[in-house]
């Protein structure tokens, strides 16, 4: 029982050391933080044609909403 518990801490042991010496994941952080930042700025942009276009959508929402519940009563 002692060999196997020994052999499993030892098998965790390099399985741990290889996952934190694995450097793969680095490029898809750095690439994830650009895609960000990317949209970021187009957000800062764009910012009043978003804000022009939440308003109307929202304005319209609202607009068949009322109608909806006007109609249902």
């Amino acid at each position: 029982m002692w060999l196997l518990m020994n052999d499993l801490g030892l098998k965790a042991r390099l399985a741990f050391s290889k996952f934190m010496c694995d450097e793969e994941g680095d490029v898809n952080i750095v690439s994830i933080v650009v895609l960000i930042g990317i949209a970021v700025l187009l957000a800062l942009f764009f910012k009043d044609q978003i804000h022009d276009l939440l308003d109307s959508l929202f304005k319209t929402i609202s607009g068949n909403a009322t109608k909806a519940v006007e109609k249902g009563e």
